[in-house]
């Protein structure tokens, strides 16, 4: 089943990816760019582009920088991770200094997040096979 999304969005999540954060290139050349089951980077669902996502455990990861801790940020992202949840899928969100100073514990985290996901699905894979 595909998500639904904004056909404008996708030049914006091409340009996302090309000009991608220290940290989210980290987390995708380090760690998500391999694992199993896939991710995608920078994936248009409904209005909003996710940082990263992965369809078979439904689970969107944001990589938030200090912008996201404003008032106006959280509002935001609040809002965001509610029509996400809308489309049944689970938001987990990391800092930048996460993954800049915890890059293993994130890891471990995600993958954690993703086992839990899949084995609610009747285990239909199992992630780093």
């Amino acid at each position: 089943m595909s998500l639904e999304y904004n056909k404008e969005n996708i030049p914006l999540a091409k340009s996302l990816r090309k000009n991608a954060t220290p940290q989210e290139n980290r987390l995708w050349y380090d760690f998500l760019a391999k694992y199993k089951p896939r991710f995608q980077r920078q994936k248009a669902i409904g209005n909003f582009i996710a940082d990263f996502y992965c369809h078979k455990a439904r689970l969107v990861i944001e990589i938030d920088g200090s912008q996201h801790y404003s008032d106006a940020g959280l509002t935001h992202d609040a809002f965001r991770t509610e029509i996400l949840e809308g489309y049944k899928l689970k938001v987990i969100r990391f800092s930048n200094k996460d993954i800049n100073e915890n890059f293993r514990s994130v890891c471990e985290y995600i993958d954690l997040i993703v086992k839990g996901s899949l084995s609610e699905g009747a285990g239909i894979c199992k992630a780093n096979d």
